[in-house]
């Protein structure tokens, strides 16, 4: 019997994950084509477009699939409820856990399901969506700030800008400054092209090198080829272009040790790299606490009230993943705390409903009730 139960709850919920999910993506990619829509034309615009729109759907998949848990949990119960099977469900002396158990089983299926999703496919579409766009549609926008190359870079005391080249094949028109504690000029070279040879040396062709020792004592030599170490490895001058949410996790961290030992920000990939954890295991908490809402005593409405208060915690989570960013990015808050806060709060929200509901935790019930 507990058996049976279990399979007729977790078939209702996944009915309705799959039938809410396919309609909020369908939703976004008929109004985000209908914004857009002015934009794309050309020969062969409808079969590009239709591309763009097929990665564009496999992004919403991940965007929207803990919204889809939470929404369909909610959902399920008031369905249940509404047939009065949720009191039958209690005539036979089965409790609460009767519905929160496929409802957990699932959603940790499934959130591990998104976790791979955004690691393997997500990451794939949304590089595929920015080629489509800037190459076939000339819509630009924020891309050439993620995919333009880094040019300065600053390690120690010394500060790098190289203009062309990478650190595979070698770089062409670099200028080195190295500055004092008191961050005044020290020394400069400038060449016309700079090798690797292994460790820490590098190779300089074409050389001018400057040194100050005052502010009017300068002394200029000129080399034809010299070789300095100048305390950094090639790998460090290997920063990938691209957004970090784009990137698996083996290269967002790869990148933040790079980019921290040139002196370059690291505080949006290290966000990138929790959220690739953090925003699909939030459908789990978030799940349980659609279950205890559509479980509260004294409930209206079911299936409206439902959405309704689905709708409610998604845009709250959202727009609290919103300030986080924000302040991660002003270097007010770390990218840990940001990213796991949402899934903190969720947590516990939804043990306070469950423990509520036990006897273990009193709560005035005109704060659960829908008046």
């Amino acid at each position: 019997m507990r058996l049976t139960l279990f399979g007729y709850v977790l078939r209702n919920y996944l009915g309705f994950i799959l039938g809410i999910l396919g309609g909020l993506v369908l939703v976004f990619v008929v109004v985000d084509f209908v914004d857009r829509a002015k934009t794309y034309t050309g020969e062969g615009w409808a079969l590009d477009a239709a591309k763009l729109y097929g990665y564009k759907a496999l992004m919403a998949v991940q965007q929207l699939g803990p919204a889809a848990l939470l929404l369909a949990a909610g959902t399920t119960v008031s369905a249940l409820r509404k047939k009065g099977e949720v009191t039958a469900i209690r005539a036979l002396t089965f409790g609460p856990s009767a519905l929160y158990a496929p409802v957990l089983a699932c959603g940790l299926v499934a959130c591990t399901g998104l976790v791979a999703f955004d690691e393997y496919v997500a990451t794939h579409a949304g590089r595929r969506v920015d080629e489509i766009t800037t190459q076939r549609f000339n819509r630009w926008g924020d891309y050439n700030f993620y995919y333009s190359p880094k040019q300065r870079f600053r390690r120690g005391d010394s500060i790098f800008f190289l203009r062309s080249g990478s650190a595979q094949d070698g770089f062409q028109d670099v200028s080195i400054f190295t500055l004092s504690r008191e961050f005044k000029l020290v020394k400069r070279l400038d060449a016309a092209g700079m090798t690797s040879l292994g460790g820490t040396r590098w190779r300089l062709e074409g050389v001018v090198e400057r040194s100050f020792s005052g502010e009017e004592h300068t002394t200029v030599r000129n080399l034809e080829s010299a070789e300095y170490d100048l305390g950094i490895e090639a790998s460090a001058f290997r920063i990938r272009p691209g957004r970090p949410e784009q990137m698996r996790v083996p290269v967002l961290r790869e990148q933040i040790v790079a980019r921290r030992d040139v002196g370059l920000e690291t505080k949006q990939y290290e966000l990138a790299l929790h959220n690739r954890f953090a925003y699909p295991l939030a459908a789990l908490p978030a799940a349980l606490l659609g279950v205890g809402l559509a479980l509260r005593a004294n409930r209206r409405g079911h299936l409206t009230a439902a959405i309704v208060e689905g709708l409610l915690v998604a845009v709250a989570m959202w727009g609290l993943m919103m300030v986080c960013r924000t302040l991660v990015l002003t270097e007010r808050l770390s990218p840990l705390v940001a990213a796991w806060t949402p899934v903190v709060l969720l947590v516990v929200a939804a043990a306070a409903l469950w423990l509520n509901r036990e006897g273990y935790l009193h709560v005035p019930r005109r704060f659960l009730a829908v008046r």
